[in-house]
């Protein structure tokens, strides 16, 4: 399935001991459609704050206690969810697929509103940066990151050890529509809070605070501490996440998010 949500009042995706996941919220939904509660795997694992509008997740529900039809399954989720938790594609998968380990690519999106006053409409969903940024040096800075590369430096200690803190980047892009600007990040894999981390290193680039030339040393000391700051996590979206073309899901949603929910 393919899912919508707005973070704000989530403590991100995975279900929480102090707080309430969407994962749970989800899950719970389902438990009131099938007898035995389904659990979700998700393609990714946002954290409080942070929005979706393509977050993948896969569950297995037998054969025999599918009672209702599978294109009737994103109304049926959706009337036993919050208005800010959305289903809106449901697709019948192959029985190896996962929406975790058969990702290839993950795109997030980062909206800043860069004006001396706030967009009343947007503050739940932009960073508000009031002072100008020097644009030329934040999209000579963004191109810097693209690549593999060694990202420590722009993600937060996950709690954890990591096997490897080693990403491909093949999109860092920036556009700009009035005050409203967007960061487009897509790649392989992120570590945590690294969208986070790279969009507030670009940001004080454009501020001034670094020039576009320290961010191949950055990345070479494998430092939190040498980068910039992680931007708000309310500004932060899911975009979209990818898989190979083999991997063929049947479409069960209407046909309007067939597309979709195949690509997704």
């Amino acid at each position: 399935m393919t899912l919508a949500y707005d973070g704000s009042a989530y403590a991100g995706w995975q279900v929480q001991t102090t707080g309430e996941g969407v994962q749970e919220r989800v899950e719970l939904a389902l438990a009131r459609l099938f007898p035995k509660a389904p659990k979700l795997h998700s393609s990714s694992r946002t954290d409080t704050g942070v929005h979706a509008l393509g977050m993948v997740a896969h569950c297995d529900v037998p054969r025999d206690r599918l009672r209702i039809p599978a294109r009737k399954l994103v109304l049926a989720l959706n009337a036993h969810l919050p208005q800010d938790i959305r289903v809106v594609a449901v697709a019948r998968a192959p029985h190896r697929f996962h929406a975790r380990f058969d990702a290839v690519a993950k795109e997030y999106r980062y909206q800043v509103w860069n004006h001396p006053a706030m967009n009343p409409l947007l503050r739940p969903w932009a960073w508000h940066v009031p002072r100008r940024l020097d644009w030329a040096a934040m999209r000579t800075a963004a191109q810097r990151f693209l690549g593999t590369h060694d990202f420590q430096s722009f993600a937060a200690n996950p709690g954890y050890a990591k096997a490897s803190t080693v990403r491909t980047l093949t999109h860092c892009q920036l556009s700009r529509r009035g005050p409203l600007i967007t960061f487009r990040l897509q790649g392989d894999g992120f570590l945590y809070k690294m969208c986070r981390g790279i969009v507030g290193t670009l940001v004080q680039v454009g501020l001034g605070k670094f020039a576009p030339a320290t961010i191949e040393g950055m990345l070479a000391e494998r430092d939190r501490r040498v980068a910039g700051m992680s931007a708000p996590a309310h500004g932060l979206v899911l975009w979209k996440v990818f898989y190979p073309r083999r991997t063929a899901i049947r479409p069960s949603a209407s046909a309007g998010h067939a597309d979709r929910a195949r690509r997704a």
